[in-house]
């Protein structure tokens, strides 16, 4: 007999996001080899190849790496809105008790690496670069994880989920509020009040996916010609995505069984095509289905893969390709920072605080959970790739000095982190947490 398991949701998006780790270094490596091969050239030439609208009247030209980080990032940016409404409704975010653990080691994720950049930063023109180490990639800290089996608790991968959701909250904060350029506030409040009307249509129980991406599209336009980064914009497109289903299901299985006998009754033609009934009823049974789905819970699911196996790879593909020569000038004093607040200032920073809150019962850690897991996760909270070069390419846009230099740094780091909270997670589970 064979034995069906099933995963829960939180289940599957481990193994989705731990399989995108897999891919993000494959593409990460793909980009640096292209880079750095006889035909880096061409490499630097597709990535800044102009794609837009060119009419007589209007014009809209971007660079394909643009395209990408202003573009796709700013559905990366939805889909996080949108487990981030999840999580803070439903899931591990929803109570002040569920939220304590994670919040805290976010803080300490955050607050310790900005400290740690701050006061190593010696050039002036760099200290911008201090929102780098606050985020954590989830995709392959997850990887990792993923990588030592049944040796770290579902509880560790749900703690190393929940801060790094939190960690995506605070560099979205950051990247609205210290990222963003000169602010038009007439395209500014022309958004707003779209976004407001999504809203109130959301409020009001009314959802379509085709007023959103149109409203969408237009609200994305008017926050990146108003001076705000457009992915804070697929952050609150997220939030007007409503929740709750239209049907509970004991309704729909009702209706499920109408329908069922609808179809069982209604002409059948001998041609390989359905009757005028069935399709009638097949469109019923669509029109229930769309009433049963949780709309946020289905725009989450139809989103993952793409984001997973497709976005952050190109964006990867795109970002990470930096040229290793000596003929390249690089702020070494840069570089050395952000390892450094990526390495120690994580792995100090989470530890730490978790440990020190916890002495003063402000939080309660899980019981399967060991100190040796807790330092192993905060050490893997360095690895900062996606949020981290995505600042650093909002940091240092006039500079590609500044941004090279980061992006080594943030690679030298990131690897670094993931061999040594990979090995303090290998090494052994059993010490406990100080009392």
């Amino acid at each position: 007999m064979i034995k069906k398991v099933f995963l829960t949701p939180f289940q599957k998006f481990v193994k989705i996001e731990s399989f995108s780790g897999i891919l993000l270094m494959l593409t990460t490596i793909i980009a640096l080899v292209w880079a750095n091969s006889p035909y880096g050239d061409i490499y630097r030439e597709i990535w800044q190849y102009d794609i837009g609208i060119v009419t007589k009247t209007f014009e809209f030209k971007k660079p394909l790496i643009l395209w990408i980080n202003d573009g796709l990032m700013a559905i990366f940016f939805f889909l996080i809105g949108l487990e981030i409404k999840r999580e803070l409704l439903i899931g591990e975010l929803n109570s002040a008790r569920k939220i304590a653990f994670p919040l805290v080691g976010a803080l300490g994720g955050m607050l310790v690496p900005v400290i740690f950049f701050l006061v190593l930063n010696q050039n002036p023109e760099t200290t911008k670069g201090w929102g780098i180490p606050m985020a954590t990639d989830i995709a392959f800290s997850l990887a990792i994880l993923n990588l030592l089996g049944k040796r770290v608790p579902l509880s560790l991968k749900v703690f190393l989920t929940a801060f790094a959701i939190v960690d995506d909250i605070g560099a979205v904060l950051v990247i609205a509020m210290f990222y963003s350029g000169t602010i038009n506030m007439t395209l500014l409040v022309m958004a707003l009040i779209l976004l407001a009307v999504l809203y109130f249509m959301s409020f009001k129980g009314f959802y379509s996916r085709f007023v959103l991406f149109f409203f969408g599209i237009v609200i994305w336009f008017l926050f990146l010609k108003s001076g705000i980064h457009p992915t804070v914009a697929g952050i609150l497109l997220a939030f007007s995505v409503p929740i709750r289903q239209k049907i509970d299901t004991s309704t729909f299985l009702e209706q499920l069984e109408n329908v069922y006998d609808d179809i069982k009754n209604a002409s059948i033609l001998k041609k390989p095509i359905l009757s005028t009934e069935q399709i009638q009823h097949i469109d019923n049974l669509e029109d229930w289905s769309s009433k049963f789905q949780s709309p946020l819970q289905h725009l989450e699911h139809n989103l993952h893969g793409w984001v997973a196996y497709f976005i952050i790879p190109i964006f990867a593909l795109a970002n990470a390709g930096v040229l290793i020569d000596s003929s390249v000038e690089l702020d070494t004093a840069l570089v050395i920072n952000i390892v450094i607040c990526l390495i120690l200032g994580k792995g100090i920073g989470i530890t730490s605080l978790v440990l020190l809150t916890k002495k003063l019962k402000l939080i309660t850690i899980p019981n399967d959970i060991s100190f040796k897991q807790i330092v192993g996760v905060s050490f893997l909270a360095g690895i900062g790739f996606t949020m981290a070069i995505f600042i650093a390419s909002l940091a240092f846009a006039s500079t590609p000095e500044y941004i090279d230099s980061a992006k080594i740094g943030i690679l030298i780091g990131s690897f670094i982190s993931a061999i040594i909270g990979y090995i303090i997670l290998r090494m052994g589970t059993n010490t406990k947490l100080p009392v």
